[in-house]
């Protein structure tokens, strides 16, 4: 067996190891916090099919298909067609021998294929796909939404099923609205199905709710998206479909084990491509190790933050100690596989409070991603009041332009701009619709890694060649699963592996460059973007723009001249409290 046959997983750790040893002004050490960046990636064999299994292991993949039936989906009717039509899709590209079922979902779930009742999945045969179609062809649409109905039916249908990759590919146009009708309403069911199958939840029309798709897909560890455009749907399960069949690790494991003593793990979350707390499980009887579990890689790189606590009593300073040990683990792996050695957390105690202060790049990108979303719901609660939250509306849509561009996510901002009602106002659009802001949410949640290396200047533990795939940014996008949808159906897409935020937020607008936009970091290339656009973004850094001029202070930064915030010489908002715009602003 060669080294080009085998799947290859690589491991980096990035992080800055100083943590101050300083006792607090009471004189007490207290425990510190460890922030860490895993930066974890996966790599098929070259031109292999990776969800082909090996001889005698059975199907690699269980699928389970949920259309939204309720009354909703008639008006427009074309919802309900584009249903049948994607989901016909799907059937038609399970492998042979595949166990799958369609359901209907209304206050209640129903099996459509294998038939009303089955407790079984169906098997992929060309008469078995025939018949599912046929069935799907004679849905109609009644009744209300219970999504938790649908998922816990899903649940007991996928229970039993020895495939490595248990998935559910959910459709829903509306809100959960009749949840308490359910026998289990759909916190507990969630509760229930963790752990058992991967969830992508998309939704269609006017009236989906994108923090309902956002609950279910991070519980259940999979992609939140949607389509602007009903005729795009079947194109989007083809492709969402086509990636799970490339699946190349069913189950990878993050193993952390504390190796000093008072070394307490205190989270863990991915945070590439977005966010999703991980819960440990047991890592063996006896031993102070924990695991946590991520499902379905494909050819993909993913971020993790890892959060540890120390307690500096009784260690020297300037030593640089081991926290913890990471490791990762493949159970149950069907093909030749090649893991990295173990990679160590460290410290290193300091009484420099300027050392002790410095933050990792890693953590410092996804704190500004997470105010990148606070602002766009905040921006959202504010334009549902109406005319009386205009003015905090767009404050609120200020400082997200402002994080976006300190990001240089090309995506988010081009997602942004379809809700700005000009290049460089910061202001709302009037006219807009809630589904215009659904797809934002859906675009902020999604996070793309830096281009500069994780561990630069921060005492990077390094695997192979894992560092130039992704860490990089650029070699990301191209390798990683879903990240196709620039060259597919516009869609909104905030899940488990793909492209950048706002998929679907260039459409009909041309890009204006309003930061560092850089290739590949999970956003367009500069050119992509609107060479001649309006707007003070086309001015050099530091210019001000052709209204006014904010001067470069001695460390390259600029001065926002309201509130005193410091921002890169290229910022195009305010970043601090008062969100205004800096180039084109007087000084």
């Amino acid at each position: 067996m060669t080294v080009a046959e085998e799947t290859e997983v690589t491991l980096e750790v990035g992080q800055r190891t100083e943590l101050p040893a300083l006792p607090d002004p009471a004189g007490h050490h207290r425990e510190r916090e460890m922030h860490a960046i895993l930066e974890i990636g996966v790599r098929g064999p070259s031109g292999a099919p990776h969800a082909a299994p090996a001889p005698g292991t059975g199907p690699a993949l269980a699928e389970v298909l949920i259309v939204d039936t309720s009354r909703s989906m008639l008006h427009p009717p074309a919802k309900l067609h584009a249903a049948k039509d994607a989901t016909a899709a799907a059937v038609r590209m399970l492998p042979f021998g595949t166990a799958f079922a369609v359901l209907a979902g209304r206050f209640e779930a129903t099996v459509v294929h294998p038939g009303p009742g089955s407790q079984m999945l169906a098997v992929a045969r060309p008469g078995e796909r025939e018949a599912a179609e046929r069935a799907v062809r004679l849905l109609d649409a009644d009744g209300g939404t219970a999504i938790g109905a649908w998922l816990d039916l899903a649940r007991r249908l996928l229970k039993d099923q020895p495939a490595p990759v248990k998935h559910v590919l959910l459709l829903t146009d509306g809100r959960n609205e009749h949840d308490h009708r359910s026998r289990r309403p759909l916190q507990t069911v969630l509760d229930a199905c963790a752990g058992q199958f991967v969830c992508d939840a998309w939704g269609i029309g006017d009236d989906w709710d994108a923090e309902l798709l956002l609950t279910i897909t991070r519980r259940l560890h999979g992609r939140a998206r949607a389509v602007r455009r009903e005729s795009e749907l079947t194109a989007a399960y083809e492709e969402l479909i086509a990636g799970l069949l490339g699946t190349a690790v069913p189950e990878l494991r993050i193993r952390l084990t504390p190796t000093t003593p008072g070394t307490v793990i205190r989270q863990v979350k991915q945070v590439v491509p977005n966010e999703q707390e991980l819960q440990p499980v047991p890592a063996g009887p006896g031993g102070r190790a924990a695991e946590y579990v991520t499902r379905a890689w494909g050819d993909e790189v993913r971020h993790f933050q890892v959060v540890l606590t120390a307690d500096p009593t009784g260690r020297e300073s300037g030593e640089e100690l081991q926290l913890a040990a990471v490791e990762i683990t493949v159970p149950g792996v069907r093909r030749p596989l090649r893991l990295p050695p173990p990679r160590p957390i460290l410290v290193r105690w300091t009484d420099d409070p300027l050392d002790a202060s410095r933050q990792h790049p890693g953590v410092r990108r996804h704190e500004l991603y997470q105010r990148a979303s606070a602002a766009v719901a905040q921006a959202y609660r504010a334009w549902l009041r109406g005319a009386d939250g205009g003015e905090a509306a767009d404050r609120a849509l200020a400082r997200a332009l402002a994080l976006a561009a300190e990001l240089g996510d090309a995506q988010l901002l081009g997602a942004l701009r379809l809700i700005e009602s000009a290049p460089g106002t910061g202001r709302i659009r009037p006219g807009l619709k809630d589904v215009d802001w659904q797809h934002l949410i859906l675009s902020s949640a999604l996070t793309t890694p830096p281009q500069q290396s994780s561990g630069d200047g921060g005492g990077r533990a390094s695997s192979g060649d894992g560092a130039g795939r992704g860490s990089a940014g650029g070699a990301v996008g191209a390798g990683v699963r879903g990240s196709r949808d620039d060259d597919g159906p516009a869609v909104a897409d905030a899940g488990a592996a793909g492209a950048g935020p706002g998929d679907a937020g260039a459409e009909g607008a041309g890009l204006v460059d309003a930061g560092p936009v850089r290739a590949g970091a999970g956003g367009a290339p500069p050119g992509d973007a609107d060479p001649g656009g309006p707007g003070p973004d086309h001015a050099a850094p530091g210019s001000g723009g052709p209204g006014g001029t904010l001067p470069l202070r001695p460390d390259g930064l600029v001065e926002c001249p309201e509130c005193r915030w410091l921002g890169p010489a290229d910022s195009v908002y305010c970043g601090g409290e008062c969100g205004r715009l800096l180039r084109g602003a007087p000084a």
